[in-house]
């Protein structure tokens, strides 16, 4: 078994080597104080020194915060365009603040809309939104910040409330159930899957019936993950999925993770969008940050 396992990680290795790792070339935070500057741009800042990124600061005024969509969407140029509005040009010491900690590309601006557009408009220019879960009360998590994850299908990082620490990626656990948004969600998380020291797939697969003849052979998520350099470790789970989110956020507790992976799911309805089960719970009750992608 120690063989085998030895062979995995040196076969990881191995194709780490033949293939350029991921990145994030343009990342997005959504930015919630400038004095002190907010944990969202911290984190990002720190992944775009990583890779010599681009980095958007996008200030989010107190009084949108809370605010629900609208069906009447802004164009990108509404949100990119200077305003009248109470509050300080910050982009000078913004630039200056991330080229002290390495990241040499920046841009900074002020959204006149609230977050669910915001991050439908913007979100589609970058590879990572970064938001802060406590950065709406907590009775706007579901339907604004769920509702901002889902329409925008932009992968994000949320950071549990009251972060003020760094992300580490040392330990991932990945919440994998054969869905369109898991493998998307894993998909798009390589660039710090391959920064892990240590991955665990959570594996829930669900098969539909007659699978084999409805719908397409897929590749299996450990040797798609292999492909990259990354030796992750399975863990297969068969519980209901109301009880799916419960069981991700023990496993990452179990292995100490410093982040968990999952896809974010939600079903829509007339005017409305409902979080799936498993997203909800995780939006509600995890303490480390978790990377979702819907």
């Amino acid at each position: 078994m120690l063989a085998n396992k030895s062979h995995e990680t040196s076969y990881a290795k191995s194709n780490a080597a033949k293939h350029p790792a991921s990145q994030f070339h343009d990342i997005l935070a959504l930015v919630t104080s400038t004095g002190p500057w907010s944990a969202a741009l911290l984190s990002a800042i720190d992944l775009a020194a990583r890779w010599n990124a681009n980095v958007t600061g996008c200030y989010v005024p107190p009084s949108l915060r809370e605010q629900r969509a609208y069906e009447s969407d802004p164009t990108v140029i509404s949100l990119l365009t200077d305003g009248e509005y109470n509050y300080p040009d910050e982009s000078a010491a913004f630039h200056a603040f991330a080229k002290e900690l390495g990241a040499q590309h920046t841009s900074w601006v002020v959204t006149h809309t609230a977050i669910a557009p915001t991050l439908r408009k913007l979100g589609a220019w970058h590879d990572l939104a970064i938001i802060e879960r406590d950065m709406v009360g907590e009775t706007g998590v579901f339907d604004i910040l769920g509702e901002g994850m889902l329409s925008s299908r932009a992968p994000c990082l949320v950071l549990p409330p009251h972060w003020d620490d760094t992300v580490s990626f040392d330990r991932i656990v990945i919440g994998w159930n054969g869905t369109v948004e898991g493998t998307r969600a894993l998909h798009s998380a390589l660039p710090l899957l391959q920064l892990a020291k240590q991955v665990i797939l959570v594996n829930g697969e669900v098969r539909t019936p007659y699978a084999d003849q409805v719908g397409v052979t897929e590749p299996d998520p450990i040797v798609y993950l292999m492909h990259h350099g990354i030796a992750a470790k399975p863990h297969y789970i068969n519980v209901p999925s109301i009880e799916a989110g419960k069981c991700l956020l023990q496993k990452a507790h179990e292995v100490r993770a410093d982040l968990l992976v999952m896809g974010a799911y939600g079903h829509s309805r007339i005017r409305e969008r409902v979080l799936g089960g498993a997203t909800r719970y995780v939006m509600a009750n995890a303490d480390i940050p978790v990377f979702m992608q819907h």
